[in-house]
């Protein structure tokens, strides 16, 4: 048997380590330490004094107030698009099977691997030629086309899992469609995708490279900070901002995290 301390990681691994952590997330420290400043117009090191009157001005500006529900409402509906659209595509591909199988796979996941910008491009492209006017409902199926992969790669994987066997059984004992989804699918794929829904929120609401293209003169809250940040004054406020993105945004990726850790235990174990 091996002894622990054979089993550690180097010296020097865990010094590279910690120096791409502290790389990462230096940054993120320094927008919560910005937060607090009393310097408006600038970045000072070390800040000149701490204060918390930024939280209080920032609670009550009404444009970022307009951007957060923007942001929610937006991410809201491109989830609940994404769940029903990208739990049918992960259905269809891992249950069956088809010609081209393959195929329309490659494409469900294209949106995410292609850059955003060309994304971007193409929708705003599609919805001049469709002359469809710019408006909430084109930013929501901007983010849908992405937010629909992260649903999808989440669901096709739990599904393959899953044992056709239970299924048939299900039918076998006289369970219709609608009962064998309910009973026996749902139960066994429902943390991936409650998962990949919390991925695809959080992934929509700090969107900003479709959004700028598919928006027209509305300001999410990503596209409000970035507006934000070539004014002169009150700079804090866009840090006070980004300290709720960041939090709004680690939580669901933190929740999808901790449901699909034991998924190969959950999917498939006859529950």
């Amino acid at each position: 048997m091996r002894s622990d301390k054979s089993n550690s990681a180097p010296l020097g691994l865990k010094i590279a380590a910690a120096g791409g952590l502290l790389f990462l997330h230096l940054p993120l420290l320094l927008i919560f330490l910005y937060a607090f400043t009393t310097e408006e117009k600038s970045y000072q090191f070390p800040p000149p004094g701490l204060t918390l009157k930024w939280f209080a001005v920032t609670w009550d500006r009404p444009d970022v107030w307009q951007a957060l529900s923007l942001s929610v409402r937006v991410a809201s509906i491109s989830t609940a698009i994404a769940l029903v659209l990208g739990t049918l595509c992960a259905a269809a591909v891992s249950q069956t099977r088809f010609f081209g199988r393959e195929t329309i796979s490659l494409l469900v996941i294209l949106p995410i691997a292609l850059p955003g910008i060309i994304t971007g491009i193409a929708l705003r492209s599609a919805f001049s030629l469709a002359d469809i006017p710019f408006s909430f409902w084109t930013i929501v199926l901007g983010h849908a086309t992405f937010c629909i992969v992260v649903v999808y790669n989440n669901a096709v994987a739990r599904f393959r899992r899953v044992s056709g066997s239970l299924m048939e059984a299900s039918m076998d004992l006289g369970a219709n469609g609608f009962q064998t989804f309910r009973h026996i699918i749902l139960p066994n794929i429902g943390t991936a995708l409650l998962a990949g829904g919390m991925l695809a929120f959080a992934l929509s609401f700090d969107e900003v490279i479709v959004t700028t293209f598919t928006s027209g003169q509305q300001s999410t809250l990503p596209i409000w900070m970035l507006q934000e940040l070539i004014r002169p004054r009150q700079r804090p406020v866009t840090n006070v901002v980004a300290m709720v993105v960041v939090i709004v945004t680690f939580l669901p990726i933190l929740g999808a995290y901790y449901l699909t850790r034991d998924g190969d235990q959950i999917a498939g174990s006859g529950k």
